[in-house]
């Protein structure tokens, strides 16, 4: 067994064999073999050798892999996985520890078909779940084993609860140190993480039973130094992982019926949840980004649809007096100051989930929007500790000014969009906003909206600075601010006034829109821009009309409207996600987490596209979903614009004047050219919009085609099921009416047989019968035969006393009796016959 064993370890070639020969022998032996310790273990470290790849024989995909052919041969019988899960039981240890390690690579290989064998076999789960309580070798294998074993398998996630796992589960961390212990308690995270993933009955069950005080006791950091290990920090990703998964709730209840998730959300700040999220996010600088940028998902997901929860991060203090100030004020600052763009992303989601849904939130940050004296504006970041939400937000918006760094703009840019999302009350009251200018010779002070316009013309100017590590977020200031102009330009006519008051901001927004070297993204933002200028434009002097005509003449509304096209087929439209979109965390990209600063940028930056890779964090899909219905209700306002003009006007065009000193022949042909040119405009406009009609009901009747001739094939494929079963059926019918006719017969044949008292029957003599039958044939054909020569004796007779008579006439008798033979080959051969006789 131990050269079986060291053999197989080695060579693939021996796997090979030993799959097609070994496995009944070793079988029997655990079967028959039991009281051999020696003998048993060998067979099964026989059996996990041949299960285990051999790591330096590297073969082509094409070629078989032994041991994955030999897992699902051992895997198929039901009967192998009951010895192998009965081996659980033996007291041997390295017995134990085998079974499991060979139960391992067999989930490893076939998963499926191991959970169902597990299920099948009687206490199958409660043989696994009894090794948590063994020593930590075969402890820490089971474990392994439980968790490669949840991760699809449902039913088995019901067993393991209702076995105690959640007990076991938070006994073994507490054991193993919480936050501070090693892998294992990462294991028994991720285990945990199985149980509760799109599982709402298991989440109730933990809530209602051991509650969530031992998941949230583990975030408690301990100690004065707080220092992070990588396994520490490993440890508390896969605790916040457990917390987003209770607090996104199941995947699969009814979306009216969300209240599991509500419920998490309540008590988890009821037992200080927010408390331990914001000191791991906001007041635990020297902890890894990662884990920082961990907590400020789950406080978004924490406040998202949850009016209370909101209100509770909205009263929070942060530090001790006289240094204390709101938590909101020290995410803000984290925002603006934070050197990495995902913790940027993450402490922005705080922002918008407090926004969403929430017009009082959102008027209680705008009402401290409060313009600061000039010097204090121009001041540095780090002076802004006393300041005022509002104050602190227009510092950011405004600081980029003095030294040529517009991401903190930019970042502050992002946030105002959050307060001013679908708040016509805070969209006026920002509009009321003055800033100073930088000098007093410039004049007075300009409107707050004018100042965001300067510093998206302004990027364009410094996107193609020398390319140091910060200039990177400048790629992110004309998409963000652009979003923010959108957002608030929409359905607000005083906002669209505002923009419009400035000459030049029309005519930059124009030159945007056709600039070569912007992106499809940027560019299709700013014709949204363009046309809400359009759809909610109350202004005279700047009407509709005169917008969409500069738009014609400048751009061409063909070309204007394929700006929309391009943007919706760019990345951060197309890839667009839930906000905070996760995978499961395990144990590799954890591992990965914990050392990668910025976890989405560098996956990311292999996709090809002229949008930043974090883009599509910041155009989520909430938003990309507005855009394109505002896109539609843009496209048919200029149409309906375009096509009716003089409906639209009260005052005429400049370019419709007649110029000084112009004949009026000379006005005429140029007021025809404008006709024309305007006809052929409205013309292109009306075919592109017939032509994506055409495309989406073509699509649309490819479609039905499609289903039609699907319906139709199975329609006819049951057809002739139908028929041949008809078929089938009278044949069968045929059949049995045939075998009722005989069963009648035999039935009529044996009442006869009855009839006769049980006396003898005499048996027929078939062969007399015969012969007789044959005598009597032969008897009434010989009679036969000497009648019918008797009728040509007299035929005869009367045919030579014709014959004489006619020849008397002088008829020629050969002559007339010439043919009649031909007519039945009977006549011919009777005449034969006489004459042979004559």
């Amino acid at each position: 067994m131990a050269e079986l064993q060291a053999v197989v370890a080695e060579s693939g070639a021996a796997q090979l064999a030993f799959g097609a020969m070994g496995f009944p022998v070793l079988l029997s032996v655990l079967k028959e073999e039991r009281d051999d310790v020696e003998m048993v273990r060998g067979a099964l470290e026989t059996l996990v050798s041949a299960l285990t790849p051999i790591e330096h024989a590297r073969s082509s995909k094409n070629e078989v892999q032994p041991a994955l052919m030999n897992s699902d041969l051992l895997s198929r019988e039901i009967e192998s996985i009951s010895l192998l899960l009965s081996l659980l039981s033996e007291e041997d240890f390295y017995i134990r520890y085998y079974t499991l390690q060979l139960l391992t690579a067999l989930l490893t290989n076939s998963p499926n078909r191991l959970q169902e064998a597990i299920l099948t076999v009687p206490r199958g789960v409660t043989r696994l779940m009894d090794m948590l309580m063994e020593r930590e070798v075969i402890r820490n294998e089971a474990l392994l084993l439980l968790t490669y074993l949840t991760r699809e398998a449902e039913e088995i996630q019901k067993i393991l609860v209702f076995e105690g796992a959640f007990e076991k589960i938070f006994s073994i961390i507490k054991e193993e140190g919480g936050s501070e212990g090693g892998v294992v308690v990462q294991d028994c995270l991720e285990l945990l993480n199985n149980l509760l993933r799109n599982n709402a009955s298991n989440q109730v069950l933990l809530r209602e039973t051991m509650g969530f005080e031992p998941l949230i006791s583990i975030l408690k950091l301990r100690g004065s130094t707080y220092k992070f290990t990588q396994q520490k920090t490993i440890n508390l990703l896969s605790v916040l992982d457990t917390i987003a998964l209770i607090l996104h709730a199941s995947s699969q209840t009814d979306p009216g019926k969300d209240t599991n998730g509500s419920a998490n959300k309540t008590v988890l700040v009821q037992k200080k949840l927010l408390d331990y999220l914001l000191v791991l996010g906001v007041e635990s600088q020297w902890a890894p980004v990662a884990l920082r940028c961990m907590a400020f998902r789950c406080i978004g997901d924490l406040i998202t649809d949850h009016p209370k929860n909101r209100d509770a991060l909205a009263s929070k203090v942060l530090g001790e007096e006289p240094d204390a100030e709101p938590a909101v004020n020290s995410i803000l600052r984290i925002i603006l100051r934070t050197s990495s763009v995902q913790e940027f992303i993450a402490a922005d989601y705080v922002f918008k989930s407090f926004c969403e849904k929430n017009p009082e939130g959102q008027k209680m940050l705008a009402s401290t929007l409060i313009p600061q004296p000039h010097s204090i504006v121009h001041g540095q970041l780090e002076e802004d500790v006393n300041m005022s939400f509002g104050s602190m937000l227009l510092h950011g918006l405004t600081l980029s000014e003095s030294d040529g760094d517009l991401e903190a703009c930019c970042r502050a840019a992002s946030v105002l969009s959050h307060i001013l999302k679908d708040n016509i009350y805070c969209k006026e009251k920002v509009l009321k906003i003055e800033l100073e200018a930088p000098t007093p010779s410039l004049g007075g002070p300009e409107p707050f909206m004018h100042r965001m316009v300067k510093y998206l013309a302004l990027a364009s100017s410094m996107k193609n600075k020398d390319g140091n590590a910060s200039a990177s977020g400048s790629m992110y200031v004309h998409p963000i601010i652009l979003k923010l102009l959108v957002i608030w330009l929409f359905d607000c006519p005083s906002a669209v006034q505002c923009f419009l008051d400035s000459r030049p901001h029309l005519t930059y927004l124009l030159e945007l829109i056709s600039n070569q070297t912007a992106t499809a993204c940027v560019k299709g933002l700013a014709a949204i821009l363009l046309g809400e200028c359009v759809v909610y434009n109350k202004t005279i002097d700047k009407d509709a009309y005169s917008i969409v005509d500069a738009v014609s003449q400048k751009i061409g509304l063909t070309s204007y409207f394929l700006k929309f096209d391009e943007m919706q087929k760019s990345l951060p439209f197309t890839s667009a996600k839930p906000a905070m979109a996760r995978k499961p965390l395990s144990r590799s990209i954890a591992a990965s987490m914990s050392e990668i600063e910025d976890v989405e940028e560098n996956e990311t930056n292999d996709q090809k596209s002229d949008d930043p890779p974090m883009l599509e964090m910041i155009l989520d899909s909430r938003f990309i979903v507005f855009v394109k219905r505002l896109e539609a209700n843009i496209r048919e306002k200029i149409v309906e614009i375009y096509s009716h003009p003089k409906s639209q006007v009260a005052v005429v065009p400049a370019e419709l004047e007649q110029n000084r000193g112009e004949s009026d022949e000379e006005y005429i042909k140029r007021l025809k050219r404008f006709v024309e040119k305007q006809c052929l405009e409205i013309q292109r406009v009306q075919i592109e919009t017939m032509r994506r009609d055409l495309h989406v009901y073509s699509q649309r009747l490819e479609t039905l085609k499609a289903e039609k001739a699907r319906i139709e094939a199975e329609a006819s494929m049951h057809k002739d099921t139908a028929i041949k079963t008809e078929s089938d059926l009278k044949s069968l019918s045929d059949a049995y009416n045939s075998l009722e006719q005989a069963n009648d017969q035999l039935e009529r044949e044996i009442k006869a047989l009855k009839s006769n008292g049980g006396s003898a029957v005499a048996v027929p003599n078939i062969e007399a019968i015969k012969a007789q039958a044959r005598e009597e044939a032969q008897m009434e054909s010989e009679g036969e035969l000497s009648d019918l020569l008797v009728c040509l004796g007299q035929e005869q007779s009367k045919v030579e006393k014709l014959s004489a008579r006619l020849m008397e006439l002088g008829e020629d008798v050969d002559k007339l009796l010439e043919g009649i033979g031909e007519d039945t080959g009977i006549h011919d051969d009777e005449d034969d016959d006489d004459e042979d006789e004559d």
